[in-house]
């Protein structure tokens, strides 16, 4: 139930999309425009700098406060208080990626990912944030930083779990890595077409709209 609990919290707090509404009063429908995602790169490629980070702030906010205080409510129980924050930070990523008024269609959930990385772990945040700073200055594709991250992100939940740095009860180990893994999966396969154009070499560069 507590899972269930941090899920449907987290979905909750993920339909705040906030680059649909902010295209909206700005009277622009994002979902029409780019690429028709509403998640902060379209944004910024369609409507420059400022959205981009504003929109980038909303989506990273809205994981990273929801983590915050899963974290604080579970702080009395160490040994899974991680695990259901990943839950939390799962849920919030479903909505941003999957809203139901908006036919399930969001963004691909990497600035949402962005809180929970801030949220879980700032040594994990801190390689993340300089491999994707390196590869995007070289390449300028956004899409292959964000995927280069979110593989980081996995191998080193796995070795900080191991190395016991989550604080997390062995049995709860197993779970915590699945749900790691199903959040990069879910990362990959938002980016599908990304990944299709990245390896045609069509791939839209930042900065290009």
């Amino acid at each position: 139930m507590e899972r269930i609990l941090c899920l449907a919290a987290g979905y909750a707090c993920g339909l705040i999309q906030t680059g649909y509404f902010y295209s909206k009063s700005h009277n622009v429908d994002i979902r029409k425009q780019g690429s028709g995602n509403s998640g902060s790169t379209n944004i910024l490629r369609v409507m420059g700098v400022k959205a981009g980070l504003i929109v980038f702030a909303g989506d990273f906010l809205k994981t990273f406060l929801p983590c915050v205080l899963t974290r604080y409510l579970f702080q009395d129980r160490p040994e899974i208080a991680c695990l259901m924050l990943l839950y939390t930070a799962l849920g919030v990523i479903l909505g941003h990626n999957y809203p139901f008024y908006l036919k399930f269609k969001g963004g691909k959930g990497i600035a949402a990912t962005a809180g929970l990385l801030v949220a879980l772990d700032l040594r994990v945040t801190a390689v993340c944030l300089l491999v994707f700073v390196v590869i995007v200055a070289v390449t300028r594709f956004v899409s292959l930083g964000s995927l280069v991250v979110v593989t980081i992100f996995l191998a080193l939940v796995v070795f900080f779990g191991q190395s016991g740095d989550f604080g997390l009860g062995t049995a709860y180990l197993p779970e915590f890595y699945g749900v790691a893994a199903v959040i990069t999966a879910m990362a990959f396969w938002r980016h599908r077409s990304n990944i299709v154009r990245l390896i045609q070499g069509k791939e839209n560069k930042i900065g290009k709209k």
